[in-house]
């Protein structure tokens, strides 16, 4: 088409074949549409033969084809598939009727709707393909509407499923779980699957592929085997461990997780996967982190645990306006009832006011961690509502373990999800928040109860469809949360999702922040800021780092230098007694988190992330660190020596903008020097002074001093 062609130096377009054929019943046939930017470009056509399908996939910035006509004989893939009413229903083939197609504008980029009608059912399908303004991202969820008068049940559920070409088989490469650990080409990824990487390992051209379904119902499958020249990808629901399944009525729709797959090139400077990925999940995915950049939050949990009280929280409050805190969140104990927002009046004699007044005093605002789905049996939801209760395969009601206690676990699936929104909306307005933590078991407790509801007369109608219908349940009470208070920072955490140290696009779907992890840190040789730091380098790769929130990082331990630079590579969290800061500890804090909170603010460090050093498995005999920078190549470098009494670290950044930058080192205050990129590429020698442990760097673009 000329219209494809125009693509690749316009503005986004979307455009319809003019030359189609209406059939004389209504349908249509013979359609080919083109969506993109200036970045991205993707074919799709429909014929009555062959169905819906993908014919062209390109990234316009490399000029890099996935679909080229020398693999013409190369299967498409079926576009979307699932089982309706146990029948095999796919994009392809002819199964489907075209109804229509419309284009629509976005906030920042355009959507591309096809709405097609199965020939046996009344079942409508809508296949939604979005494009956004300066990525190169293809983003795509379906619409399951069953317009008939008969109950539909759908399973196998595979949103995506599209075949391309890297090249030859030999060269095709596989980075699994986060896009870090090398894996074969014929693959499943599961719940920690959230952000492959398919690559020709030669020329660096490739494809990540960002799974927005929730935590233990994502499915990834990569068939890289049996084709030399072809690799096919499906992004599903689960159907095995997990099973997806969803019972639609008539009139009722579902609307699926989004999956997009990206395009890069490693080592091409802007369209190398740590510009590109970073940029994409933090400005698309994110829903309002990213604008203003996250709070410094602070929190009770470690060392008081459910023992914090009046008293302590006004010495601790004083301590964190000191330090430079935004958010000062109590976490378990200051409630009465697990599901109650009645506050503990042993621990907090009037309740939570003067501390509202003295977080507010002090240029911070209150968070508060709430329980969701666990509850005490003698809170008004449980009393009220004993059938909203997860049932157990032999009908008895579910419990977990929890420090107070056995708990009850309320059904997701069920109007409990109404009734928690609105408790959790009460907590905000009467305590005035602005950040809260929502937290324990929902679906799956991460320590290794069953999973799912066995109950009868909920929303479900199984236990494979309470499922997902119970991550549906997060993901609706948020949505109503967010309707009242846009404006409040909801942390889902990953005992909430389900899974250890679990992030992933489906849940920046529901929340803003993820309580992702707990580390030790309560002794100076606990696993700390060292464990910390290797969770979020190996999820950096494909997850906005300012949406982890990585517990337990004490601000005094093992050293305020140390927990300082940690904090700074996701969204900085800190616990720990701050009452044992010394007035120096305190002022140093404030001073360094200052410099960090103007830095943010004027500088995009969102869009990209390095690690370095010793980053695949940080370890105590080497060094280790990261940078965060902005296109324009100012941002920020953190180096850990940990124990391997190295005198120098030599910092690579071979994908630093063209060039030459100043460093400052913001611990010491003194000048390192200037570097262009020929130093970056063969690393630029950074010395720990001393005995020092840590090194923070500013990272600043000279102007007007040339390229190298």
């Amino acid at each position: 088409m000329a219209a494809a062609a125009a693509c690749a130096s316009g503005p986004l377009l979307l455009s319809a074949d003019q030359n189609a054929q209406d059939k004389p019943t209504g349908g249509i046939s013979n359609r080919t549409w083109v969506i993109g930017n200036e970045h991205i470009q993707r074919t799709l056509s429909f014929g009555q033969e062959p169905g819906l399908s993908t014919e062209g996939f390109r990234d316009l910035s490399t000029h890099l084809d996935f679909m080229p006509l020398t693999t013409a004989h190369m299967n498409r893939g079926p576009e979307f598939s699932f089982h309706c009413n146990g029948e095999r229903c796919a994009g392809t083939g002819r199964v489907f009727d075209l109804l229509n197609a419309q284009e629509s504008k976005l906030a920042n980029g355009q959507s591309l709707t096809i709405q097609l009608r199965h020939k046996g059912t009344g079942l409508e399908v809508y296949a939604v393909y979005s494009v956004y303004d300066g990525h190169s991202a293809i983003r795509k969820h379906l619409v399951l509407k069953n317009t008939g008068t008969t109950d539909l049940r759908i399973s196998h559920l595979n949103i995506e499923a599209i075949e391309v070409s890297l090249g030859p088989e030999n060269e095709t490469t596989l980075l699994a779980q986060y896009g870090t650990i090398p894996r074969e080409i014929f693959y499943t990824g599961r719940s920690e699957d959230a952000g492959l990487q398919l690559a020709n390992g030669r020329t660096g051209a490739g494809i990540a592929i960002v799974s927005e379904v929730p935590g233990y119902m994502k499915r990834t499958e990569i068939v890289g085997w049996d084709d030399p020249d072809g690799v096919r990808i499906g992004v599903l629901y689960d159907t095995d461990l997990m099973p997806f399944e969803r019972s639609l009525a008539p009139g009722e729709e579902f609307t699926t997780a989004s999956v997009s797959l990206v395009t890069f090139r490693k080592g091409d400077g802007f369209h190398d996967p740590h510009w590109v990925l970073p940029s994409y999940t933090a400005q698309v995915l994110m829903r309002r982190v990213d604008a203003q950049g996250p709070p410094w939050i602070y929190n009770t949990w470690e060392p008081f645990e459910r023992n914090i009280n009046r008293e302590t929280a006004l010495a601790l409050i004083d301590a964190a306006g000191d330090v430079g805190f935004d958010i000062f969140t109590i976490d378990d104990g200051w409630q009465q009832d697990y599901g109650d927002n009645t506050v503990k009046l042993s621990a907090f004699p009037g309740g939570l006011k003067s501390i509202q007044e003295a977080v507010e005093a002090r240029g911070m605002r209150l968070g508060l961690w709430i329980p969701v789905a666990a509850i005490a049996t003698s809170a008004p939801d449980y009393r009220s509502h004993p059938e909203w209760a997860s049932l157990d395969r032999e009908g008895k009601v579910k419990t977990t373990g929890t420090m107070a206690g056995e708990m009850a676990v309320m059904c997701m699936a069920t109007a409990f999800r109404d009734s928690a929104a609105e408790r959790i909306v009460d907590a905000i307005e009467r305590f005035h928040l602005a950040y809260v933590k929502l937290d324990l078991t929902t679906i799956f407790n991460a320590y290794g109860e069953a999973p799912g509801c066995w109950a009868k007369g909920h929303y479900h109608h199984n236990w494979a469809e309470s499922l997902n219908m119970i991550y549906e349940g997060i993901a609706a009470m948020t949505a109503a949360v967010y309707k009242k208070h846009p404006e409040v920072l909801l942390d889902l955490t990953f005992e909430l999702w389900g899974q250890k140290h679990v992030i992933d696009a489906g849940l920046l779907a529901a929340g803003d922040l993820d309580w992702m992890s707990n580390v030790d840190d309560r002794h100076p040789d606990s696993a700390g800021p060292l464990q910390a730091r290797q969770l979020l380098y190996q999820r950096a790769a494909s997850m906005p780092v300012e949406a982890m929130l990585i517990g337990n990082i004490h601000a005094e331990l093992p050293t305020i230098q140390e927990s300082f630079a940690t904090a700074i590579g996701s969204a900085p969290l800190l616990l720990g007694d701050l009452r044992k800061l010394s007035a120096a500890d305190r002022k140093w804090y404030h001073e360094k988190i200052n410099w960090f909170k103007d830095l943010r603010r004027s500088t995009k460090i969102s869009e990209s992330f390095f690690p370095l050093g010793s980053w695949m498995q940080p370890t105590p005999a080497a060094w280790d660190g990261f940078a965060r920078m902005a296109r324009s190549g100012k941002g920020v470098i953190a180096i850990f020596r940990n124990k391997s009494d190295v005198p120098v670290a030599s910092v690579q950044l071979p994908l630093i903008p063209v060039g030459r930058y100043a460093v400052r080192s913001v611990m010491s205050g003194k000048d390192i020097g200037v570097f262009g990129n020929r130093e970056w590429i063969q690393g630029v020698p950074i010395r720990f002074e001393g005995a020092d442990r840590v090194e923070v760097l500013e990272v600043t673009p000279v102007k007007g001093s040339g390229s190298l």
